[in-house]
């Protein structure tokens, strides 16, 4: 079954940042952050996705969001 795949972790790194510091720009609470990052969210928040982009200067959601098949 195909599922959301957050790669916070990868675009984290590719932007030099920490979760802490994520948070900070972002206003989002960082057991959320760790969350998205762990890809331990049951949902996604779009707020959250729209903070995040913004923050980290994404401009292809292709860069935070994949799809997988397990």
């Amino acid at each position: 079954m195909p599922r959301i795949h957050v790669t916070l972790d990868k675009v984290l790194k590719k932007a030099d940042k920490s979760q802490k510091e994520l948070a900070e720009l972002t206003k989002i609470r960082p057991a959320a952050i760790s969350e998205l990052y762990n890809n331990q969210r049951k949902s996604l928040n779009r707020e959250h996705i729209d903070k995040i982009i913004t923050a980290l200067n994404i401009t292809d959601i292709n860069e935070l969001i994949t799809i997988v098949n397990d």
